[in-house]
């Protein structure tokens, strides 16, 4: 893994537990116009790993859901 992409992944995990805190649901676009400012090449990285947290998190509900549903079933 490159130093760009750690760099990412470490700024996303904690913008997202951040933002989970405080219940500021944006934040991540603040972030990322602050590295937009000194770093497209980050900013780029962080957005991805934003979006596959995010599209992560919404997987997981889902099966969680239909984990749910087959149990009420039964």
């Amino acid at each position: 893994m490159s130093s760009v992409e750690t760099l990412a992944q470490k700024l996303a995990t904690d913008t997202l537990k951040i933002q989970d805190a405080t219940g500021e649901d944006r934040l991540f676009m603040e972030v990322a116009q602050v590295l937009a400012a000194s770093s497209q090449t980050l900013e780029e990285a962080f957005l991805t790993e934003i979006r596959v947290h995010l599209a992560a998190r919404k997987a997981h509900q889902f099966l969680e859901h239909k984990i749910s549903v087959l149990q009420a079933e039964q």
